[in-house]
Parts: structure tokens; C-alpha cells; sequence
């Protein structure tokens, strides 16, 4: 590895702070820095002068390397005392020296910020710095660093006091920095989860053998008839031996009892031998089960996904033998199950599923909206339009062979095929398929837009991807945006001709019957239709007026007075004949630009645009008051004129009587044309 590329990877390791002038997601993943509710996020920190940030990467690299000497100083420490009665000059220099780092490091605590448990904010002042570090953990790092061995020379002989070594062990305190980095670690995506945990597990194991090898040998070695102990039972002269073989022999003992495989040729010699055991195994009781705990709870999490899908392929097949489903449906089954298998690896709906809206609409748009600007039933609309549209839409995976829409089921998403192939197939007594849909193509469209059961089966022939869009959120986004809507339909109507041309259409699908009760275009506000009820009988002219926004808005059965309900439906079985009556009375220029509009019904959102300029409110007129409906009399639908007097003329006109007042269905009086809405009922007197 070059030195360029080592230096890259510490950088990384020791830069995992919550970085204030850029964005770095390695801050999530330790102490961060959280604001108060209502608080502002500077993006820039500004620490007192002389103080250090927690945070800082050179600090980090300092907490590694005391890291590393708190390793050393966990391996020497037991060992000086058990084995060693006097230090050499080399390990007695080395100690010294690891010492003076943490000396280095007491002074330097007393400068670096703090984050406060209470407010989550980092403070940086000097006098709280301080009362904060004397109250805590101040006098236990310095008895952790203070050379007390050394002390010990000046009241001792050479060899020193078993006291004063006893208070060298008070170095195990540093073992805390080992502590915060495997938690710090557990939490960093850049190292595996499973490894980290196992390397801290070991590490415990490994210092526990150690030490109780150590204290093990102590005893023996101060038990003053040495042959009664339980090295001496085996090694008469064992002191003479080398201090090494001393202490693989107590590391071997450690380790047969640490794991139940013992006793056999070392084993406890005297009761202090015998207590000491007893406090081990204890200890190893509890160690043993923190280890297998952990361990299990790693394998599980590890495997249960496995297992869950063991489980889910083992139901799924005795629920197919039981009810004997065909081999079709079967594989249908499994293969979804493998499939859902594979994308939960994956984890992308868990993960969209956390974020807020404004990201997932964000990440939808990088990943779709190119695909979705494709489609040709988007074709024209308004880059807000698709917006909205690729934000409601959802991804999802389908197998090969797998049925994606039923025919005659209802109506309920429009789906985009990303990637992958499907078939669209008829069943009419035999199943037969009548298009191949490719990448960009949609389908359900009809049904959802049409407000009919779906006409075809859509079945994948390969691994896809679709994008799903709910009849809802569909309706609710045309709504919103009623001239991108008429695009759609104007759209919609292409393709339907296309497949008519093409014979995979009926010509009778656009009559009345077949668009559905509620005409053309099925979007649903307050669950009542957007177009009024058309007899369209077969007349594809009508279908285009509906398609250019020609057509009145529908009021809803309530909306309407009572005495027109009877009568609703003969009123629009009319309305072809009173739209020929209401235009004669307004302006031509007004009636020339709708011919136009329906003359260039297939140009895209160009036409629709023409349609919109062009669109005039319609109101329905009577020549009675409010109640007096009869079944020979009903109202007419007439274009709204620019005046009153011109709506006035045109009523004495309709109903041959000279009308001089203006009631509303409120009984109020209307003397102002612009207060007039679209659809309202209105009586002359």
C-alpha cells in the first residue's frame, strides 16, 4: 500500500467529527452535537481561543494513539505484578514514557470542549472546562499516572512493596478510552458491525485469561511453601524457570478453566489456591454467558432473514398442496417470494420509508423523472405536472411470468414499465396477446382514466421494474392541475385510437357505455365526476369536446335545487341540441375558436392550450321560480354571455316570454354577471 493511499485511510478514520462547514455523515455516527428546539444551526463554530474541539480529527488522532499505550499499559500491569520484582531499565524507561503521554493528556483535557449531557450544547468556557474535569475524572487519571512504583523505591528496598505494585494496577483505569472507541466504532458504517463486535469480545476474553493467569501465579509464587501450590505440585523448582514458560503455564491453567476443560495435571493446591478458583469460575459464569449471548444474538440477526424466507418458501407450498392451486400459480408464488427475498436485501423501502417527503421526492426525481418525461400518456404536460406525479409513484420489482393486472378487476394504478418486458393478453375464451409492452410504456391507464374494469391481463415475460401510481393521488394531482389533466385525456384518447386502428380496441369501447356512468374521464373530487353524464352514442366528435374541456362541470346531486333532480338526466340527454341554441346568441368569434379547438384535438398540448383560452362558463336556465319543475319542463344549458341584458335576451328567447329579474337557486336576486358560476341553476321572471 502507497503511503498516499495509508494516509488517505487515517484521515478517514480520524475524521469522524460533525464537521460545521461541510457536509460529513461520519458525524452521525458519534457524539453529535444536537440544537435545542427553536435554536439555529450556524454553519461555522467558533471555539474560545485556546480551546479545543472534541471533534477535531488531530485530536482524534491523539485519543488513537493513548489508545494504543492504554493496550500496552493493559498487558504490562498484570504482568509487573505477578512476574516481575523489580523493572529493567528498558520496560522501567517505556513505562515512564507511556506515562508522560497521559500526564500530556490531563493538561490537555482541561482545554477541550464538552458537549453537555442536559442541553446538547458544547461549551467552551475554561472555568466550566475545569470544575467539570477536577469533579469527575481528574484524581482517578492522575493515580493512574503517577509513577507510584517509583515512589515506592524511596521507603522500600530495590525490589519494592507489594502495597506500592498493588497501586500500579490503578493504570486498568485507562481501559475507559477502550471502552468509547469499540462504542464509537460499532456505530461507524465504514467497519463491519459483525467483526467489530467479535474483536471486542475477543478482546474481553483475551484480558480476562491474562489477568486471572497472572493473579493465579502471584498466589503461588507468595504461598510460602512453594511446592504446595499448583505450579509447584508440577515444576518443583519452577522459580528457577524462565519468567516466559512461567507464563505460558499460567495462561494455560487460565484458559482449561475459562473453558470447562479442566482440571487435570495443574489444579488447586491449597485453600487461597482454592477460594481463588471458586471467584473465577463465578466469574467465568458470567463471562461465558455475556459471550454466548452476544455471539447468538450476532448469528441470529445474521441468519434470520435466511430463515424467514425458509420459512415463508415452506408456507407457501403447503398452502399451494393443501388448496391445489395449479403449477401456474404455484411458480407464480414462488417466485415472487424469491424475488421479495432479494430487493429486502436491498432495504430500499425501509430506507425511503425514514426519510422525509422532501427527500423521497427528491431521490424519485433523480431516478425517474427522465423515464417518466418519456412516457407518451405524459406526453406535453407541464414539468410541475410530472413533479408531482413522480413523487406518489412507488417502485417495485416484479418476476418473470407474473401477472401485474387482471383483466375486468378494478381499476385501482396506472403503471410505468422502467425496465424489463410484459405482455398484454386477452381472454376471450383463449388467452391471446394482443401488445408487447416495452420500457417507458404504461398500462392500467385505460381502466383507471376510463373508469372501467381493466381490458387486459399484463404479464411480465421478464425481471421488471415498474413504477406504480395510486388512481388516488392521480386524481387528486389532476385536479390541481386541470389543463395538464386535458392533456393527459387528449393523450389517452391517442392511444385508444391507435389500438382501434390496430384492432386491439373495439370501436363500441368509446361509446357511453363502455367510458362509464360518469363519462370519459373518471377523476373523482368529493366522490362525484369531473365531466357531466353524456350519451356519447357512439360519437367520437363528442368524445373530443369532452377530451378539449368543452364539456360542463357536473354538479353534484346535492348541489342541485330539488325540483331539477327528476329531471337531471333529460337535461343532458339535450345537450347537444341546446348547445346549438346557446351559441347562436354569443359571439361567432368565440364559436369559431371552439371548432378550432376540436379540429386540432390530436396536437398535444398546443390544442389543450387553445381549449383553455377559449373555455366559457354554462349555466342551465329556467322560466319559473325556484320548486316549479315539472316533467315538461326542464332547463336549458346555454353558453354564460358577457351581460345581463345578453342573458335576458337570450332566456325570452329559450322560453319565448319577456323576462325582466334573475333568481338563483338561493332565491337571491343576481343583477351582476361576473357573480354567476359555472354550472349554476338559474330562473327568470
Amino acid at each position: 500500500m502507497s503511503v498516499s493511499c495509508t494516509k488517505t485511510f487515517f484521515t478517514r478514520f480520524y475524521t469522524d467529527e460533525l464537521k460545521f462547514e461541510g457536509s460529513s455523515y461520519g458525524s452521525v455516527f458519534s457524539s453529535d452535537i444536537l440544537p435545542s428546539l427553536g435554536a439555529r444551526i450556524n454553519q461555522s463554530t467558533k471555539l474560545r481561543k485556546y480551546i479545543v474541539s472534541p471533534f477535531d480529527p488531530r485530536y482524534r488522532a491523539w485519543e488513537m494513539l493513548l489508545v494504543i499505550l492504554v493496550v500496552y499499559s493493559a498487558w504490562i500491569c498484570p504482568f509487573e505484578f505477578a512476574f516481575l520484582s523489580y523493572k529493567e531499565d528498558a520496560l522501567f524507561i517505556a513505562d515512564h514514557i507511556v506515562n508522560g503521554f497521559f500526564a500530556v493528556d490531563i493538561v490537555l483535557t482541561f482545554f477541550v470542549a464538552y458537549v453537555d449531557s442536559r442541553t446538547y450544547l458544547l461549551i467552551d468556557y475554561h472555568r466550566k472546562i475545569a470544575v467539570r474535569y477536577l469533579s469527575t475524572w481528574f484524581i482517578f487519571d492522575v493515580c493512574s499516572t503517577a509513577p507510584l512504583q517509583s515512589l515506592s523505591l524511596l521507603f522500600t528496598d530495590h525490589n519494592g512493596a507489594l502495597g506500592f505494585k498493588a497501586l500500579n494496577m490503578l493504570r486498568l483505569w485507562r481501559l475507559r478510552r477502550v471502552s468509547s472507541l469499540f462504542a464509537r466504532l460499532e456505530k461507524d458504517i465504514r467497519f463491519d458491525y459483525f467483526w467489530t463486535r467479535c474483536t471486542k469480545l475477543i478482546s474481553v476474553t483475551l484480558f480476562a485469561v491474562h489477568c486471572a493467569g497472572c493473579f493465579y501465579y502471584l498466589i503461588a509464587d507468595k504461598y510460602p511453601n512453594p511446592r504446595k501450590t499448583w505450579i509447584g505440585a508440577e515444576y518443583p523448582n519452577f522459580k528457577q524457570q524462565s519468567v516466559w514458560k512461567r507464563y505460558i503455564a499460567s495462561i494455560y491453567w487460565s484458559i482449561v478453566t475459562l473453558t470447562t476443560t479442566g482440571y487435570g495435571d495443574l489444579h488447586a493446591e491449597n485453600t487461597i489456591e482454592m477460594v481463588f478458583d471458586i471467584v473465577y469460575m463465578l466469574f467465568n459464569l458470567g463471562l461465558t454467558s455475556y459471550l454466548i449471548g452476544n455471539m447468538t444474538n450476532l448469528v441470529v440477526h445474521w441468519t434470520s432473514r435466511t430463515r424467514s424466507f425458509r420459512d415463508n418458501v415452506r408456507a407457501c407450498t403447503e398452502f399451494a398442496a393443501r388448496n391445489q392451486l395449479p403449477p401456474k400459480i404455484q411458480d407464480q408464488m414462488l417466485s415472487h417470494i424469491c424475488l421479495k427475498f432479494k430487493t429486502e436485501g436491498m432495504k430500499q423501502q425501509e430506507t425511503l420509508s425514514d426519510l422525509p417527503r422532501a427527500i423521497r421526492s427528491n431521490i424519485a426525481q433523480y431516478l425517474f423523472l427522465s423515464t417518466v418525461q418519456k412516457v407518451q400518456l405524459f406526453n406535453g404536460v407541464s414539468h410541475n405536472f410530472l413533479f408531482q406525479l413522480v413523487s406518489e409513484m412507488e417502485a417495485e420489482y416484479f418476476p418473470p411470468r407474473e401477472d401485474v393486472v387482471l383483466q375486468n378487476e378494478a381499476p385501482m394504478n396506472i403503471y410505468i414499465l422502467v425496465s424489463g418486458a410484459a405482455d398484454m393478453v386477452a381472454h376471450n375464451g383463449l388467452q391471446k396477446v394482443v401488445l408487447k409492452v416495452q420500457p417507458e410504456d404504461t398500462f392500467g391507464e385505460i381502466g383507471v382514466l376510463c373508469d372501467r374494469p381493466e381490458p387486459f391481463t399484463v404479464r411480465t415475460t421478464e425481471l421488471s421494474q415498474i413504477l406504480r401510481l395510486n388512481r388516488n393521488s392521480l386524481s387528486s394531482i389532476i385536479q390541481v392541475n386541470k389543463a395538464d389533466g386535458q392533456i393527459v385525456m387528449s393523450n389517452l384518447f391517442s392511444k385508444l385510437k391507435a389500438l382501434e386502428s390496430q384492432g386491439f380496441v373495439e370501436p363500441e369501447y368509446f361509446d357511453g357505455s363502455r367510458f362509464g356512468d360518469t363519462g370519459y374521464n373518471p377523476m373523482i373530487v368529493n366522490q362525484q365526476p369531473v365531466f357531466s353524464k353524456v350519451d356519447i352514442n357512439k360519437d367520437v366528435d363528442e368524445v373530443k369536446i369532452l377530451v378539449d374541456g368543452d364539456a360542463p362541470v357536473q354538479q353534484s346531486s346535492d348541489d342541485l335545487h330539488p325540483s331539477m333532480k327528476q329531471g337531471n338526466e333529460n337535461i343532458h340527454e339535450r345537450v347537444d341540441k341546446e348547445r346549438e341554441d346557446s351559441i347562436d346568441e354569443v359571439d361567432s368569434s368565440r364559436y369559431s375558436s371552439e371548432n378550432d379547438n376540436v379540429a386540432t384535438m390530436n396536437h398535444g398540448s398546443e390544442k389543450t392550450e387553445k381549449a383553455s383560452e377559449c373555455y366559457k362558463s354554462r349555466v342551465i336556465i329556467h322560466d319559473h321560480l325556484p320548486g316549479g319543475l315539472t316533467e315538461q319542463q326542464f332547463g336549458k344549458l346555454v353558453v354564460l354571455p358577457d351581460s345581463i341584458d345578453d342573458l335576458l335576451r337570450i332566456a325570452g328567447k329559450k322560453f319565448r316570454h319577456g323576462f325582466t329579474k334573475i333568481i338563483n337557486s338561493d332565491n337571491a336576486e343576481v343583477d351582476d354577471i361576473d357573480v354567476i358560476r359555472d354550472g349554476e341553476h338559474l330562473f327568470f321572471i
